[in-house]
């Protein structure tokens, strides 16, 4: 496990820690967002290029 990931674990242990059933709606809200964009990026370069 790299150093990086290691604090990235450690900072989402004590935001959970912390804040509790909130910190874990609003990580869940964070990935739900970010794979939305991640599919809208695949759909909008599909359609540049051209195909689809």
């Amino acid at each position: 496990m790299s150093f990086q990931l290691l604090g990235d674990v450690v900072l989402v242990v004590l935001a959970v820690r912390v804040l509790g059933r909130d910190a874990v709606a609003l990580l869940r809200r964070a990935a739900a967002a970010g794979v939305r964009a991640g599919v809208s990026e695949l759909r909008r370069g599909d359609h540049e290029d051209g195909q689809a």
